[in-house]
């Protein structure tokens, strides 16, 4: 049985120069962000607060704090350094919030407390005096 290359010949190999070229150029992007902030931030969540060491720095991301990975400003405000669970974290929180149309969890489809536990509590300490 031999595999069999999908049909496009030469239009595949272009687009899998364009895709290779663009992971290469994150890739660079991504080092030269991450050395930089690295040099400007102390090596700790900054969710979390785990510490961290040559040992085990690469388990510390850098996070984009508009989750934009272009906007990479020299003096690194758009960066916070997450270990990769707060990370993911943050990630899987923006989609959910990407999810509800970028409303907030307390905007206009979100219900009201209706319920007043101690509703009439003045009126029932008022009779007992």
């Amino acid at each position: 049985m031999s595999i069999q290359k999908p049909p496009g010949g030469p239009q595949n190999s272009r687009l899998d120069r364009v895709v290779a070229d663009a992971r290469r150029a994150r890739d660079e992007r991504e080092k030269g962000y991450r050395e930089r902030a690295l040099k400007l931030y102390p090596w700790v969540c900054g969710r979390c607060g785990r510490s961290f060491t040559h040992a085990n720095v690469r388990e510390l991301t850098v996070h984009h704090r508009d989750h934009n990975h272009d906007n990479n400003p020299a003096d690194g405000s758009n960066w916070e350094l997450l270990c990769l669970y707060c990370h993911d974290n943050e990630h899987q929180r923006y989609e959910e919030h990407m999810a509800r149309g970028g409303k907030s969890d307390a905007g206009e489809n979100s219900k009201q407390v209706t319920h007043r536990p101690f509703e009439g509590l003045e009126s029932l300490l008022k009779r007992d005096e």
